[in-house]
């Protein structure tokens, strides 16, 4: 049988759902901020290497209903606020694999240390994942990161969060 492989985007909010536009150019559709992050969510994990990127305020809505893995605090082109990306893995009670479990341990303690600009120890986590799951995009992405990062330092004030370029 065929594999469909699709990216999804979710953001959690408020947004406008109708008919809109003028008379002779209707269009019914949603829009509003949540669209556009879901939009971009969706976009991204091509960058991830992942197939479902949730937005922060989707990641609470869902409380314990699912496992998830915090992937990246991410700021979009043209807004200032940023927010915590995490992938959706499976729901919860569902059999996890004691490789998820670890991979998603080391990756969150890398993330951590990425953060704190502790690159030394990112790094060694980020490489973990991959001796875990040589595949996993997200390690491999924060692994290109922190070489970048290390070549031209943030400064002191950062906190950790990386500016998506693609609208």
């Amino acid at each position: 049988a065929p594999t469909i492989e699709l990216c999804i985007g979710i953001c959690t909010g408020e947004v406008i759902v109708g008919n809109i536009g003028s008379e002779n150019a209707r269009a019914y559709t949603v829009i509003g901020d949540s669209v556009n992050v879901a939009a971009r969510l969706e976009r991204a994990n091509r960058l991830y290497g992942t197939q479902t990127l949730i937005s922060e305020t989707t990641a609470q809505a869902l409380g314990t209903q699912f496992e998830l893995r915090e992937i990246d605090t991410i700021s979009l082109k043209g807004k200032t606020e940023t927010t915590r990306v995490f992938e959706l893995l499976s729901v919860a009670g569902a059999q996890s694999s004691e490789e998820m479990l670890r991979l998603r341990e080391r990756y969150e303690q890398g993330l951590r240390s990425y953060a704190a600009q502790d690159w030394d120890s990112a790094e060694s986590s980020f490489r973990e994942c991959l001796l875990l799951r040589p595949n996993d995009g997200p390690s491999r992405v924060l692994l290109d990161r922190i070489h970048q990062l290390r070549r031209d330092p943030p400064g002191n004030d950062w906190k950790g969060a990386w500016q998506l370029e693609e609208k």
